[in-house]
């Protein structure tokens, strides 16, 4: 039977955003939000962010080698950031910018299963492919690009040549389709050239990640076997779906395979499933001596230990005062803890001026 020891011969690079995740514990969404008041939470979490911070850490938890690039402030956060990391078995390659804020995010975690992202990045948009360390290449197996959408000078070029420079040291590739901050906020026109800058460079890509949302709204189609066409046209070898309920899917030109998720007892850790599932499967991509339906099924299983706070993965970060970071377990302080309903009080009148409703972020984590 297959099992997670095929992950220690494992050497992944991760280039993506580094920043600090404010999460909360799942709560209820409604207009409520919207008017003068408070509402209290079973648990807000501060823990390493940004989707390739996450992924190394990930990686590196579950035992491969791993080896990070990404930018960071010449401040306290950045270096604090980069501690955790390496306490987690991350090789870093950092630069560090003076003058430049280390950025955060707030995530805003529904009970419905959606979320809603408030982010002030300028380390992650300040990123440039001049300065990556590209030597972390060297014997390493698979390149992750995360986080493709933050930064304009590597969208709208820096990509690509990454890419190029994987390839021809010989590694495979994947890049995750997540939910691109200016969909629905910026001019059409703009849009439509970001979306280009990321298809020129699908034919250096192995694996595309995302859910279903995104994987439609990036392609323009409603239905993901659509999705998934569009996507072999333009050149991805194969897509890793993350299907929330429906478990795993992997398509290529030669399979298609859908995998039902593991069982989940109790769900206690709402974020970062994706994440959780993708490296998993890019960890295991260069296996081609291993069914895909097992790798699938081996994958989920490490997503269902996730989800019930079983394992952990995601580091936080330490609290005031302490010394090492605890884990991203579940919603409430205790992994065992049954999280208590939010509480709230608010005022009858509304904040002066017109309210927006947020943005929900796509399908599952």
């Amino acid at each position: 039977m297959l099992d997670e020891s095929i992950f220690h011969r494992a050497k992944l690079v991760v280039v993506g955003n580094v920043n600090r995740d404010v999460k909360t514990a799942p709560f209820p969404a409604g207009q409520y939000l919207f008017r003068d008041g408070e509402t209290s939470l079973a648990a807000i979490h501060e823990t390493i962010g940004g989707g390739g911070a996450n992924s190394a850490a990930i990686a590196a938890r579950l035992g491969a080698k791993v080896s990070f690039l990404g930018q960071v402030g010449d401040d306290a956060l950045g270096r604090q950031l980069q501690q955790v990391l390496e306490s987690q078995g991350v090789r870093c390659h950092l630069r560090r910018v003076a003058g430049l804020a280390t950025g955060s995010t707030i995530n805003l975690v529904f009970d419905s299963g959606q979320r809603h992202f408030l982010s002030c990045q300028p380390n992650n948009a300040a990123l440039c492919f001049d300065t990556l360390d590209l030597r972390a290449l060297r014997g390493a197996q698979h390149l992750l690009r995360a986080d493709i959408w933050f930064s304009e000078s590597m969208l709208h070029g820096g990509n690509e040549k990454l890419l190029r420079a994987a390839r021809e040291a010989g590694l495979t590739t994947s890049i995750d389709l997540n939910w691109d901050p200016q969909w629905g906020l910026a001019p059409r026109d703009a849009i439509a050239r970001r979306k280009a800058a990321v298809r020129r460079v699908l034919p250096l890509v192995n694996l595309a990640h995302g859910n279903i949302r995104e994987l439609n709204e990036f392609t323009g189609q409603t239905r993901l076997r659509a999705s998934v066409a569009r996507l072999l046209e333009w050149g991805v070898a194969a897509v890793c779906v993350h299907m929330g309920a429906q478990g795993a899917g992997w398509f290529s030109r030669d399979e298609s395979i859908v995998q039902p998720p593991a069982p989940v007892g109790r769900q206690l850790t709402a974020t970062g499933t994706g994440d959780v599932l993708s490296v998993c499967v890019m960890l295991m991509e260069h296996r081609f001596d291993l069914a895909v339906r097992a790798k699938l099924r081996l994958a989920n299983r490490i997503v269902a230990e996730f989800i019930e706070g079983r394992r952990s993965l995601i580091p936080c970060l330490p609290s005031p005062g302490g010394s090492t970071p605890a884990d991203l377990r579940c919603a409430g302080k205790d992994a065992g803890a049954t999280a208590p309903a939010p509480s709230s009080r608010h005022s009858r009148a509304e904040r002066p001026g017109r309210s927006r409703s947020p943005r929900p972020s796509p399908g599952s984590a």
